[in-house]
């Protein structure tokens, strides 16, 4: 299962990316993406997002009851510990870069006001 190129995550890599939105693959196949907390030299505690519906009062609703009316689209994070023997790839989460979205030709946000 070791993918040419790729070198299993060393504690040294794992640490420079603490604190960043990582993906992460494990040697059984598993993959997810989460926010690296903690490192030690033989594990690291990482903050893994999951999806989930909630209902107009913040709490988790299940699919089988109310579908489109009331809900809404939240992201969770659940503290994970995984071992470093066990991880096949880590790699930072690709976020695309992009100009700020608005131009202001005058010095305020509104060229009414001179």
């Amino acid at each position: 299962m070791h993918q040419q190129g790729h070198t299993q995550p060393s504690y040294e890599q794992c640490n420079k990316m603490k604190y960043y939105h990582v993906m992460v693959q494990t040697k059984d196949g598993r993959s997810f993406d989460g926010v690296i907390t903690d490192v030690n030299h033989d594990k690291m505690t990482i903050l893994v997002s999951e999806d989930v519906m909630v209902d107009e009062d913040g709490n988790a609703m299940d699919d089988q009851r109310q579908y489109g009316y009331g809900r809404r689209r939240a992201r969770r994070f659940r503290r994970q510990v995984l071992p470093l023997a066990g991880l096949a790839t880590l790699a930072l989460f690709p976020y695309l870069a992009s100009p700020y979205p608005y131009y202001y030709p005058y010095g305020y946000g509104y060229p009414y006001y001179y």
